[in-house]
């Protein structure tokens, strides 16, 4: 009896014996290639032989699909470089850009982002072999302007991209500032919008032309200081306008894509500020905490997962309330506090360091709507909730995205009065780059 092997190539790699317990950490990533290889199209003869020049064909496919994939990255790399480049002139040039969307913007609505994102967090997670490790952390921090030289373990010990982009740093690498008063940066990254919340509406600017409302970013639940008024006054043009653009919106639209607002007859109280901080690829990724605080309840809210760069907020509307995001509130010492840490594409992980258990970026039994309803958990002790020194480790994304701090503190009752002693100032400017620790205002001391 005669056995007919086919004319098949061995593994270039065969992990038997003590060899392959010599190369068990190659084991993962080698099983990737022989999929690809396997997946590979083979042509035959007409006898069922392997055509030779079919598989000297064949053997250029993965290398011309890898070289295409890098000049794809490289070229989108480079078109980031130059948006980011004119939009860094643009702030030179103290040129606010405008809110104006785009076909872009219309079409990633339709995009399954969600399952994109959960796509690249499996392929992030891939153990990768330990020679390769160095080179490919080395690479993207080329590409992205990181600073390796922080990195609290040697490149070679972290086993994926996922643990590379949520590595912690050395001590000392980011220092605290120590004045009780003083509220510092709860992350690395830009500084997009900060100010002072007033008017009906409790409005917070996006871009210029375009506001959200910071309860609809909260939460109805939200224990934001709010008080009741009827009377209108020149703080109402930023939600007026807002309301001009939403009422050329059909309804179905705004029914959709707007989450519940509370009334706009209500205002914030005199002293509640906001700070945007946007996190690039290449920023440290861990979220700290900004003062001394009681975190009392977290909100989770499922949400679509649009890009959170600044072309993104100039172009889609609602977009920090329309995301998937995570919002801690409590008290600090002077009021209210809330922290929210908004997903991203390829970012709708965020891992809670004082939850470990908990999860984002399930998926959803609705594609079609967003449920604006969060998922809520008070902290124990009531009342007190889970108390957090400034600095402390919070959270962290799984790449880079965005933190909207909002907080109460001392303000004059009156413009027109001359500033007290103890009211607060922002120590920041728009597009300040800035990192953990540093200051983003404080209470002046006479």
């Amino acid at each position: 009896m005669k056995f007919k092997f086919n004319n098949q190539k061995l593994p270039l790699l065969p992990f038997t014996g003590r060899l392959a317990h010599h190369h068990h950490h190659h084991l993962h990533f080698t099983s990737l290639v022989y999929k690809l290889r396997s997946a590979t199209p083979r042509a035959y003869s007409a006898n069922g032989s392997s055509s030779t020049n079919s598989s000297e064909g064949n053997s250029f496919l993965v290398p011309g699909a890898t070289a295409a994939t890098i000049l794809m990255l490289g070229a989108l790399h480079a078109r980031r470089l130059y948006e980011d480049k004119k939009l860094e002139e643009a702030r030179d040039k103290g040129i606010d850009m405008e809110f104006k969307p785009d076909v872009k913007a219309t079409v990633m609505r339709f995009l399954p982002l969600r399952s994109i994102s959960r796509c690249w967090g499996y392929l992030s997670s891939i153990e990768l072999p330990i020679w390769l490790r160095p080179h490919v952390y080395k690479a993207w921090a080329r590409a992205f302007h990181s600073n390796l030289e922080e990195a609290s373990l040697p490149l070679d010990h972290y086993a994926s991209l996922r643990d590379f982009f949520v590595r912690s740093l050395k001590e000392g690498s980011r220092p605290m500032d120590a004045d009780p008063k003083c509220l510092v940066s709860p992350a690395d990254g830009i500084v997009m919008r900060f100010g002072e919340i007033k008017g009906a509406g409790a409005m917070i600017e996006q871009v210029k032309g375009f506001s959200y409302s910071a309860i609809s970013l909260l939460g109805t639940n939200s224990a934001l200081p709010l008080i009741k008024e009827d009377n209108s006054s020149e703080d109402d043009s930023c939600f007026e306008f807002t309301s001009k653009l939403e009422r050329k919106r059909s309804w179905w639209k705004v029914s959709l894509a707007s989450p519940e607002v509370r009334d706009p007859a209500q205002r914030p109280v005199k002293g509640l500020f906001y700070c945007v901080i946007y996190l690039g690829l290449g920023d440290y990724h861990r979220i700290h905490s900004p003062a001394d605080w009681n975190v009392s309840v977290r909100r989770h809210f499922p949400g679509r997962l649009f890009p959170v760069n600044e072309r993104a907020a100039r172009t889609i509307g609602n977009l920090y309330i329309e995301n998937e995001r995570v919002v801690l509130e409590g008290r600090w010492r002077e009021g209210f506090m809330a922290m929210a840490a908004v997903g991203a594409t390829n970012i709708g992980s965020i891992d809670l360091f004082i939850e470990p258990d908990f999860r984002t970026n399930r998926p959803m039994k609705t594609k079609l709507l967003f449920n604006s309803k969060p998922e809520e958990r008070p902290y124990e002790p009531t009342n007190t909730g889970v108390a957090l020194r400034k600095g402390d480790e919070v959270a962290a994304f799984n790449m880079g995205s965005t933190v909207v701090l909002i907080f109460q503190a001392p303000m004059s009752n009156s413009s027109k009065e001359v500033s007290s002693a103890s009211d607060f100032n922002f120590s920041v400017k728009r597009g300040d780059k800035i990192r953990v620790g540093e200051a983003i205002g404080r209470c002046q001391v006479s």
